[in-house]
C-alpha cells in the first residue's frame, strides 16, 4: 500500500475558465469523438494513464466502458497533432440539485507530448466545453459546476495546470492506495 494524496477541485462559474497564454499548435486540432467506441476510449485511456498508474478501468467490461460513454453529458474530445491522437479529456455529467454537475473525469497527454505546453492548451478547451455542454445537451439542466480529482501519482505539473486554468482547490484527503501496473498488457515485455 502507497500513501496516496487526492485533491479536488472545481470551477463554480465559467468566468473563472484561464485560458492558456498559448495557443494550439497549427498541425493541431481537438475534436469531439462523436461516436466514440470502447476500445478506442480504453486507448486513450491506457496511452495517457500507462505512466501513471491509471488501473481503475482496466478490469471493465466493454458493457460497462460502454455505459459511461453513452450517459447522457459524457463527452470524450480528443486532441491530434499531424494527425495521430496526442491526448484527451473525457466529460462525465451528473444531475444534482443545483444543476448538471460536469466531472473531467480523465485527462491526459500522451508521454511523448508532455512538455510541449498541450496539456494548458487541452485543459482551457475542456473548461469551456464542459461550461458549454448545455449547447449540445439541452435537456440536461444548466451546467452549475465543473469539477475533477488529481492525486500524488499523476504527473507534476497536473495540479499547477488545474490551478492555473482557475480550478480552486475544495477538499484534499490522503488514503492509502494499492497502486497497480498500469503499464501491464500495453505492451508484451521483451524476453531477456
Amino acid at each position: 500500500m502507497t500513501q496516496v494524496t487526492v485533491t479536488y477541485l472545481q470551477q463554480l462559474n465559467s468566468a473563472d475558465v484561464i485560458p492558456s497564454a498559448k495557443s494550439l499548435p497549427e498541425d493541431a486540432r481537438i475534436e469531439l469523438a462523436k461516436e466514440i467506441t470502447p476500445e478506442f476510449s480504453r486507448f486513450l485511456y491506457q496511452s495517457v494513464g500507462s505512466e501513471l498508474n491509471w488501473a481503475d478501468r482496466l478490469g471493465s467490461t466493454r458493457e460497462q466502458w460502454e455505459e459511461v460513454l453513452r450517459r447522457q453529458g459524457s463527452e470524450t474530445w480528443v486532441l491530434y497533432q499531424q494527425g495521430a491522437p496526442k491526448g484527451y479529456v473525457e466529460l462525465v455529467t451528473e444531475v444534482a440539485e443545483t444543476g448538471s454537475e460536469v466531472e473531467i473525469f480523465y485527462f491526459g497527454l500522451f508521454p511523448e507530448a508532455t512538455g510541449r505546453g498541450l496539456g494548458g492548451v487541452l485543459l482551457s478547451e475542456a473548461l469551456q466545453q464542459a461550461w458549454a455542454l448545455g449547447s449540445r445537451w439541452p435537456q440536461l439542466p444548466e451546467v452549475s459546476r465543473v469539477w475533477l480529482h488529481t492525486c500524488s501519482l499523476d504527473g507534476p505539473t497536473a495540479l499547477p495546470n488545474y490551478q492555473a486554468r482557475g480550478l480552486k482547490i475544495y477538499r484534499t484527503e490522503v488514503e492509502q492506495a494499492e497502486v497497480k501496473d498500469a503499464s501491464s498488457g500495453l505492451w508484451p515485455k521483451v524476453a531477456a
